[in-house]
């Protein structure tokens, strides 16, 4: 007995065409590609398994119209249920899938205000010398807030650096750090840094700002990794980050150099610059 070409089409029609996507992160932002995706339907059968990619991102398709139960889980977390409706030739997104660590210590700090802590922060910074290896230096001096907010791309950092602070080890070099072929701290004392916005990156968290440094104001960006809260032997609550950037030296006016017989420049034109901080709870949101 054969089909019509109607029965055909009205079977193609109602083949499973639904899908379930998860894009799955640890609460701190990161992605977790070790995560697994599991559905099972209204009966607790399972219908589908996907491990996730490097972004974290999952996806069961094949899907019939129904209610499904979505399962994520990963080796070292907590798993979590969601419910996905599905229906014909749908394609459901869950995003904001976030799992807890077992144990915990990987949550996002709470939202209020929070001060860096100098004593136990660094701000550093390196440049080529010679061509062959790098001069390293530090701020010794600054201080700043982060206030954390809901949703976490809606946080701000203002940070605030004392230039006449620098510390390369070696007094006379820092000395002509501080004058006007270098920090010009007679003129321009503090460097300055505020966020204009904060996203998740694949790996990593990117704070956009502006630096105003030998009073010249330029955005950056600041590619920083959350390494972390908890409670200090003081009583107190600590979140740690770390953050990396390259400088033009000339974009902030800083463009004295010496060449050398060989023709290389006795100071590289960029800056790495590396971020070590711990802030401490001081107030809450409310």
């Amino acid at each position: 007995m054969s089909l019509d070409q109607g029965e055909v089409g009205e079977r193609q029609d109602q083949a499973p065409s639904g899908a379930v996507t998860v894009r799955v992160r640890t609460l701190g932002g990161w992605p977790l590609p070790e995560a697994v995706l599991t559905l099972t339907d209204a009966s607790g059968t399972q219908v589908g398994r996907a491990p996730a990619d490097s972004a974290g991102e999952a996806t069961v398709t094949a899907l019939s119209p129904g209610r499904y139960t979505a399962i994520v889980t990963a080796l070292g977390h907590q798993p979590l249920a969601r419910t996905a409706m599905v229906r014909q030739g749908n394609a459901v997104e869950l995003d904001g899938v976030e799992l807890s660590p077992v144990g915990g210590g990987d949550e996002l700090p709470e939202p209020g205000l929070w001060r860096i802590d100098p004593a136990h922060s660094a701000i550093r910074a390196a440049a080529k010398h010679l061509g062959i290896s790098s001069i390293h230096g530090r701020f010794n001096e600054f201080d700043g807030e982060i206030r954390i907010a809901r949703p976490v791309e809606s946080s701000s950092v203002d940070v605030r650096i004392e230039a006449a602070s620098v510390d390369t080890g070696n007094a006379q070099r820092d000395e002509h750090l501080r004058s006007g072929d270098f920090l010009d701290v007679a003129n321009h004392p503090r460097i300055g840094f505020t966020t204009t916005g904060i996203s998740r990156g694949h790996d990593r968290w990117e704070l956009d700002g502006e630096l105003t440094l030998c009073g010249v104001t330029r955005p950056v960006r600041l590619e920083t990794r959350f390494t972390g809260v908890g409670p200090d032997p003081w009583g107190g609550t600590r979140a740690s980050a770390s953050a990396t950037t390259i400088l033009r030296r000339e974009d902030f006016a800083m463009t004295f150099n010496q060449s050398l017989s060989t023709g290389i420049a006795a100071i590289g034109t960029t800056l790495r610059i590396e971020l070590d901080v711990q802030a401490v709870f001081a107030e809450d949101a409310s």
